[in-house]
This record gives C-alpha cells, structure tokens and sequence, in this order.
C-alpha cells in the first residue's frame, strides 16, 4: 500500500526511507496576474504537482490580493506597520515604523493571536476545519508563524538602519522589544498546536546575497535562545519545524541548526550546493529553495533540468533528507515554469525507482 503524503513527508523529514521526494512550485500572485491563461496551461500539463487545479477558477479582472500586495494601497498591519506596494501580488516594504522613536515602546503591546493575525481578524475555526480536513485527506497539518516572525519583525518596528544601531550599541531596550513580540510568537505557536499540527514553519530572512545580516556572536545573542525555546515547545507537542531564510546564512548555519529545527529552508546558488552538502546534508533536512534569480527564470530548459538533477544527486540520498521548492516571481515565462515542473517530476523519485544504481 503506498504511503499518504503525511507519511512520506515525515519520513522524508527524518531520513526514514520515503517513497518520493516531495517538491512543491510555490506561483507568486505577481506571475498569475502577469501570464494568467498561459500559466493555467502549464499547471494542466503537470496534474501531480498541482493536483487541486482547476483552470478558470481565478478571477483575474476582480481578484483581491493579500494586503501589503496591493500597488498603491499602503496597508498598516495589527503591528502599527505600514506597508506599500508598487506591484499587484509581490510583498511591499514598510514604510511606517511604530517604534522609530523608542519613547512609543513603554506603551506598545503586541496583538492578540486568538482574535487578530498580522494582516486580518483571526479565524481559528476555520484553521480547525482545514486541519481536519487536510488530516482526513492525508496530508501534513502545519502551522505557522508569521513571515519575519522576530528578526524582520524587529525591522518593521524599529526600521532596519534603527535596528542594526541597537544590535551594533548593545542597547537594552532591543531586549524589551524582543520580550514584547516574543509574547505574540509564545501565544501564537501555543494556538497552532493546539490544532495537533504534525509541522510548524518559521520564516525569517537573515541573509543578504553575500553575507548573513548578523554577526554569529549577534545571532546567538538575540535570536537563538528565542528560536530555541519556540522549537523545544513544539518538538514537546510532537510537531516538526521547518525554518526559513532567503538569503546567505553559513555563517551562522551551526547555529541556527543547534536551536533544533529539523528542516532548513536556505536558497540554493547563494549559499552553494557544494558547501550545504559539506556542512548540512545528513544532518537535518535540506528543503532548498531552487535559484529564483539566474537560472529559473532565464536560464535554457536544459540548464534548469541539469540545476535540478545535480541538486538532487548532491543533496538526496535513499535515506530522504531532501525536499526542492521553487517560488515563481515575473519575468519567469511559462516555458521555464513548464521546464521547472518537468523536472521535478522527472527527479522526485530518482532515489527509489533504480536511477541511483546507474
């Protein structure tokens, strides 16, 4: 009997012998607004990865895009953050930092996540429904904490110049801050797992394209015991988390992997496959993001097939330990997306079907 794609996923999370690896091609709202038909197209042609697809389902002239994705509609989030948006469907920036002026921190409070998510009122009965749903079906159950959940969180209070002059001075009060928005990841992580999730998600870039944005000294600082603890409640609840970051994190890859995540979400090119198969690959699970940058969208169909097939001999192994997950952003084509989903069908069982032995 095959396995559910819970159980494959679990298996293939902690290197117990799945059936497959999953992949999963994350579309931007920005490229479905940009090539509509055409990406309906593609996504037919690939029914395993996007299997609830149904062409003419989106309403592109009346579709309502997430706020903080809206061009020209700046949005102020349960934070006291505004954000702005130049085009429909990509995250804008914060233009509005609540707590530029440290004076505002005595009395800022962090939202309730029982009755407000960052960007709209809370709905967990309808979070419950999709659990159970998603657990009748046979799929993973997962909850989350908000993209930016503490590092880029901070940022968004303090603004980024504001920020990196408190970590730089040492000053006190980023301690207060942190204790503050810990009180909303505590409460928010406590309401997921609640839910019996079997994976929680964590989100927060710490990387710019060469270097991480923290020192590791400053990582362990301020970060890590707070990841730590958030990671040790849910691994006590019997939840998985999974942690992502964009960007260049090795330096601080050794300690990001000691707050005990068991899945690391790094993007591929940037951090170099060679290094995460020397310092990563065996010791928890790799989800690599694929190159949204070069190859993705304006690379050949074969480069993107050979990118992921030398992904996937590198990184893989029998064991599992490996999953691939592309975001899609403009000016990728259609032809690209097509050759992307193409490869990951082609590669997703390479491991178990006898290609490995050849």
């Amino acid at each position: 009997m095959p396995l559910s794609e819970r159980e494959n996923y679990i298996r293939n999370a902690t290197f117990r012998r799945p059936e497959w690896m999953p992949v999963h091609v994350a579309i931007s709202d920005a490229t479905w607004d940009a090539l509509r038909g055409e990406l309906e197209q593609v996504l037919l042609r690939h029914p395993t990865l996007f299997p609830d697809f149904r062409p003419g389902a989106r309403d592109y002239e009346h579709y309502q895009f997430a706020p903080a994705h809206r061009a020209g509609e700046d949005f102020t989030d349960a934070w006291g953050c505004t954000w702005r948006s130049s085009v429909n469907g990509l995250e804008g920036v914060v233009i509005h930092h609540p707590l530029a002026d440290w004076a505002a921190l005595e009395s800022f409070a962090p939202p309730d996540p029982s009755v407000q998510w960052d960007r709209q009122p809370a709905s967990w009965a309808a979070a419950q429904e999709r659990a159970a749903q998603a657990r009748q079906a046979g799929r993973v159950v997962a909850g989350s904490l908000p993209h930016g959940f503490l590092f880029l969180r901070l940022t968004y209070l303090r603004g980024f110049e504001n920020f990196m002059l408190d970590v730089a001075t040492g000053d006190e009060r980023l301690n207060a801050l942190i204790e503050k928005v810990m009180i909303y990841n505590r409460r928010l992580v406590q309401l997921w797992l609640e839910l019996s999730v079997d994976l929680m998600e964590f989100g927060d870039d710490l990387g710019a394209q060469k270097a991480s944005l923290l020192s590791p000294s400053q990582f362990r600082h301020y970060l890590a015991p707070r990841y730590q603890e958030l990671v040790a409640v849910c691994h006590q609840a019997g939840a998985l988390v999974a942690f992502h970051s964009d960007g260049y994190i090795m330096d601080i890859m050794d300690d990001l992997l000691a707050t005990g995540i068991d899945i690391v979400n790094p993007q591929d090119l940037v951090n170099g496959i060679e290094t995460l198969a020397k310092h990563v690959k065996g010791r928890v699970c790799i989800r690599l993001d694929v190159d949204r940058q070069k190859v993705v969208p304006y690379g050949t169909r074969q480069e993107i097939r050979e990118l992921v097939e030398y992904e996937v001999r590198t990184l893989g192994s029998p064991l599992g330990g490996l999953e691939l997950i592309c975001g899609i952003y403009p000016p990728t084509p259609p032809e690209n997306i097509d050759a992307l989903c193409a490869a990951f069908e082609e590669f997703r069982t390479f491991w178990w079907d006898g290609r490995a032995r050849t």
